[in-house]
């Protein structure tokens, strides 16, 4: 897809100013060049500290490293918030920077006035007191949120970018309603984990066109919240493999007894589960005792097995392990979720953003997320019928992967209007 800004021109486009930062270690060449900011406005389930909205908008403030320094080339123009909570951090953000809060998503989306001033939206529908669907996904508003800013669009006569954090829906009905509204409006839309554009370590990058024998994932804690980012952090190294993506045929999730079947028969390759599992590990010991454990099993539609262990407890983090062909070795990483300065791995999700606002484009495909949105509502289907094997040719979602680069590699203080 030529509308996406590739690795070449990425790195085309570093500086060598962003060590300053602290956040990149690796940064070449170009002196950045003054950019005018664009203008975003934020539209935000809850912000408090710590929060998505905080470590994404509060670098919008306040810069990378949330301490007053160099930071995107971004300007925020306006807040909606959905809840305020005891720990509100909106009203205190909006006094001492000069945003305004609107009661609405049209007002903040048009900040006020009657046209479309804004240059983009960022939409974080994550965190707040919200209520679970019957299969136990948390209904954040997203496509609420999504609905209200592009009937505002249509009303006003302008589409500008959207980002959206994390997975679509959640329910899929809700993740293909919103792909296909963007698609119908043409809206540059991107959306996601940060989890994609983290550190790795080790640090690996899979080569495009890659042929993969075997890939086996691990994750943790809540299935729905996490399940997504392991999901995610899963396909954003086999979506390299070649012939690019095409999709999946169908999405299992086991628990028990019978998730540790497919890896004992050898369908999974346990020499792959136990590369996986060595970077997460916690508890062991405890490995096959827990009922809380899951295994999403997924065919995609090039054959390739997907199999990702959910393992709350007993893991710590997400972890993925790849066979590659003609390859001795495995390659396995963890994503690494780094706490400090102010969660850095949101400063690369945030870079994305910001590339986006600039050029029009979306840093990377929506599609990615599309898919992995698909296959944790499936998984999240299969395990309250049963167990049940879902087909999903609703999945045959294909797509070509962009070779954009992850932490540390993206150089914050890029101009991101580069070509």
């Amino acid at each position: 897809m030529s509308g996406y800004i590739t690795r070449r021109e990425w790195l085309g486009g570093m500086v060598a100013t962003a060590a300053g930062l602290g956040l990149n270690s690796r940064c070449v060449v170009h002196a950045a060049k003054p950019v005018q900011p664009k203008s975003v406005a934020a539209i935000l389930t809850r912000y408090e500290k710590g929060l998505h909205a905080d470590v994404l908008i509060g670098k919008i403030l306040e810069g990378w490293q949330q301490d007053g320094g160099p930071g995107p080339a971004l300007k925020l123009a306006s807040m909606y918030v959905d809840q305020f909570g005891e720990k509100d951090l909106a009203r205190g953000m909006s006094q001492k920077y000069g945003v305004p809060i609107f009661d609405s998503i049209e007002q903040a989306v048009t900040a006020g006035t009657d046209r479309i001033p804004v240059d983009g939206v960022i939409s974080v529908g994550e965190h707040g007191s919200y209520p679970s669907s019957d299969i136990g996904q948390i209904l954040y508003p997203r496509r609420r949120f999504f609905e209200e800013i592009t009937n505002a669009f249509q009303k006003y006569g302008r589409v500008v970018p959207v980002f959206s954090d994390k997975h679509l829906g959640p329910a899929w009905v809700d993740a293909k309603w919103m792909y296909d509204r963007a698609q119908e409006m043409k809206v540059p839309f991107m959306a996601g984990t940060s989890l994609a554009v983290t550190y790795r370590n080790p640090e690996i990058t899979l080569p495009m066109g890659c042929e993969i024998e075997t890939a086996v994932g691990v994750g943790y804690a809540h299935p729905d919240i996490y399940g997504f980012h392991a999901i995610e952090s899963f396909q954003c190294l086999v979506e390299r493999r070649r012939g690019a993506e095409t999709g999946v045929q169908w999405v299992q999730c086991l628990h028990g007894e019978d998730m540790w079947k497919p890896l004992d028969e050898g369908l999974i390759s346990p020499e792959a589960f136990d590369a996986a599992f060595a970077l997460v590990k916690s508890q062991p010991d405890q490995l096959r005792k827990r009922d809380d454990s899951a295994l999403v099993l997924f065919q995609y539609a090039d054959g390739l097995l997907g199999a990702i262990f959910m393992l709350p407890v007993i893991g710590h983090g997400i972890s993925v392990a790849v066979k590659l062909k003609g390859e001795r070795k495995l390659s396995a990483t963890r994503f690494e979720e780094r706490p400090e300065p102010r969660h850095p791995h949101f400063a690369y999700l945030l870079k994305g953003i910001e590339r986006m606002m600039h050029t029009g484009r979306p840093s990377y495909p929506i599609e990615r997320t599309y898919l992995t949105s698909g296959i944790l509502d499936r998984a999240l289907t299969s395990k309250s019928q049963d167990q049940k094997k879902m087909p999903t040719p609703e999945l045959a979602i294909r797509y070509q992967p962009i070779d954009y680069p992850h932490a540390p590699l993206p150089d914050l203080a890029a101009d991101p209007s580069l070509p």
